[in-house]
């Protein structure tokens, strides 16, 4: 009996699954609830430290704010346009250099392991005032330590969206979306019934513009008799003390990465969506709650929940009240519990960026084998921000006070660098440029980003003399990582210099399994591309399918058939020379670029036509979409995958044969072919 030459020579031999830290995307809502969950969450504490430092003008300073925070994401809009994978490190890097950049990179990380702890504090202290308020009304002589509760909550925050982190990005994004919706709806609610007491209210007293700074709000600048004076420098103290309400910004660009198609539209969205919830939310109700709370009541009783406060001093019946404050604790506690995982997400995009430059070592880099995430970052992250919870004792006017340091300084660094590279990279192409130009020989001359850039390097002088705390545990932290990056970089030498000639390759995980079929196990979409890969400089098909390809309905497999023998019908030819790193890197690069989805598999074989069948044919795909080959001619490539196709096929019975069509792309020509 003569044996069927496909299952002897030509089968597929070993079939590879390519995991990796970011295959999926996600929406333009998702991505502003992810920065939403930090950056509006500040609405909760920002006014009660802001109280704290410099008297009952704090509304104007924290609005302020929240207006210029509409120019910082215009700056971040043109960085992302830039650099796929953004943020602080790469564009600093490219406009200032790397050393500059380690530095901006130390600092984020900074504003990024208080943020957590903030957060988590913050919405301890929420609770453990609902909760006291609630033994009040029902008369029994004891209240929960506040501090204690904070701590133990900030913990428990902590640990849950450690192990959401590690699990991905996709999965704590939905719950930062459910946070927002429900966190919307509750801000409403209290924006109309606050309206209506002020109406009600008999007299309306603005609060007053001049901040009220004292020793501790001048920090080392009272011994300075001219900065003492409330001016132009007072108006600028004040709003360095209020800046902390920034917090959140940089994990804008860090989102970048994960969202869908198309990318920069999607991002212009999220973006208008953060600054106007944004400008309402902590804006907002941050002044409404100046007009309606007694300013001496703030600064004593309700510095630590500020909208709490504001819920209890609303017009109506108490039993109403209390029940609109446990809507807001409950609101702050879900956001807040959100910035600790926003936290998380936006530092783990920071190291990574470090990472994919060698300057950290492989131990940084290492994925997690069942969900594909850099899980050594993420448990270190959540460790440093363990250690500031128990630090802190409670107590969140002390953080408050270390704050801002690492987000005014990434500022300083990442709004100049993109002003250098409007001079030094004019070429590069950018989708989004910060308004205010004008056009000069071949510049676009930046006055808009110019602006910006003035004003944060104005706010983190006045900052250094003013925040202590924040200065020296600024620098101390940041200089302690910018070590740590520097040794990682010394003991990473040699792949640090590989990685510089050879390009960044991505970290993967190659699971093998038993067949075709198991590979295919997660692709649960009807509508199916094919697209086999073989050089990661000839991947312009890639492009060319994701540029057309609706990700809402169709699921694209690209597939590396990797030859493993010397030998084929009618000729000899080499073993497989690919990099199947330097392939797949490639391919999730493109893919992040154009923010679509794909499913990378690798295949093991001896004959690259069969391979390519025999996965298309498993997988039920419509089209096989290639680039043409180096080897063979477009004509001869197809009629090698038909005559494969025919074989893959002939144990098929009648009604069980597919259709599919097969082209061949390159740049200006295509064929293709029915089956």
């Amino acid at each position: 009996m003569i044996q069927d030459p496909l299952k002897t020579q030509f089968k597929v031999k070993g079939v590879v699954v390519i995991t990796t830290a970011m295959l999926t995307f996600i929406t333009a809502w998702q991505a502003a609830s992810i920065v939403l969950c930090d950056f509006a969450s500040s609405a909760f504490y920002a006014g009660g430290i802001a109280m704290g430092a410099f008297g009952p003008a704090f509304p104007w300073y924290i609005l302020g704010v929240m207006l210029f925070a509409g120019l910082l994401m215009m700056m971040y809009i043109e960085s992302c346009s830039m650099f796929t994978r953004g943020g602080v490190f790469p564009v600093v890097n490219a406009g200032l250099g790397e050393n500059a950049a380690k530095a901006a990179a130390a600092a984020i990380l900074f504003d990024f392991t208080l943020t957590g702890p903030i957060s988590g504090l913050s919405a301890g202290h929420y609770l453990s005032g609902l909760i006291n308020s609630v033994l009040r009304a029902i008369h029994l002589p004891f209240e929960l330590p506040n501090e204690t509760v904070a701590v133990i909550f900030a913990l428990l925050v902590t640990l849950y969206f450690w192990y959401q982190n590690v699990k991905g990005i996709e999965d704590s994004s939905d719950k930062s979306r459910k946070i927002i919706r429900f966190s919307m709806v509750i801000c409403l609610i209290l924006f109309v019934w606050a309206g209506i007491t002020l109406f009600l209210k008999d007299n309306i007293v603005l609060p007053p513009f001049k901040p009220q700074l004292n020793e501790g709000s001048l920090g080392w600048a009272s011994q300075f008799t001219f900065m003492q004076k409330i001016g132009f420098l007072g108006v600028l103290v004040a709003m360095g003390h209020s800046v902390l309400a920034l917090s959140g910004l940089e994990t804008f660009a860090q989102v970048f990465r994960e969202i869908e198609y198309p990318k920069i539209q999607n991002l212009k969205k999220a973006a208008l969506i953060v600054f106007l919830f944004a400008l309402l939310f902590t804006g907002g109700l941050t002044f409404l709650s100046s007009l309606i709370i007694p300013p001496d009541l703030i600064a004593s009783e309700y510095h630590d929940n500020l909208l709490a406060g504001l819920a209890m001093h609303l017009s109506g019946p108490n039993f109403l009240k209390l029940i609109m404050q446990g809507a807001v604790v409950l609101a702050g506690v879900a956001m807040l519990a959100g910035a600790v995982n926003t936290s998380i997400i936006g530092a783990n995009g920071i190291m990574n960026r470090v990472a994919e430059t060698g300057i950290l070592t492989d131990w940084f880099r290492k994925i997690h084998k069942k969900y594909g995430t850099t899980y050594h970052i993420i448990n270190m992250i959540c460790l440093m921000q363990v250690g500031v919870i128990l630090l802190s004792g409670g107590k969140l006017y002390l953080i408050g006070q270390a704050y801002a340091f690492g987000v005014l300084w990434s500022f300083v660094l990442e709004m100049t660098s993109l002003v250098i590279l409007r001079f030094k990279n004019r070429e590069q192409k950018r989708g989004f440029m910060m308004p205010f130009n004008i056009k000069f020989d071949h510049y676009y001359i930046p006055l808009g980003g110019a602006f910006v850039v003035l004003v944060v390097v104005m706010l983190a002088v006045v900052n250094l003399f003013t925040k202590k705390v924040a200065t020296v545990a600024g620098f101390s932290f940041a200089a302690l990582f910018f070590l740590v990056f520097h040794i990682s970089q010394r003991l990473n030498a040699k792949k640090a210099n590989d990685i510089f000639e050879e390009g960044h390759r991505e970290k993967l995980n190659q699971t093998e399994v038993e067949d075709i079929a198991k590979g295919l196990a997660d692709i649960v979409g009807e509508k199916r591309i094919l697209v086999p890969v073989k050089n990661p400089e000839n991947l312009y098909h890639l492009e060319e399918v994701l540029k057309g390809v609706n990700d809402e309905d169709t699921e694209i497999i690209v597939l590396y058939a990797k030859t493993l023998d010397t030998w084929s019908v009618g000729k000899t030819r080499q073993a497989s020379a690919v990099d199947e790193q330097e392939l797949f890197t490639k391919v999730i690069l493109i893919a992040e670029k154009y923010g679509l989805t794909v499913h990378p598999l690798l295949v093991k074989c001896n004959d690259y036509s069969y391979a390519v069948a025999q996965v298309a044919l498993a997988a039920k795909v419509k089209e096989i979409i290639m680039g043409v080959s180096g080897s063979f001619g477009a004509n001869d490539q197809l009629e090698r995958l038909v005559m494969a196709w025919g074989a893959v096929q002939q144990n098929q019975a009648p009604n069980e044969k597919v259709s599919m069509v097969a082209k061949i792309i390159w740049e200006g020509r295509e064929v293709s072919y029915k089956f």
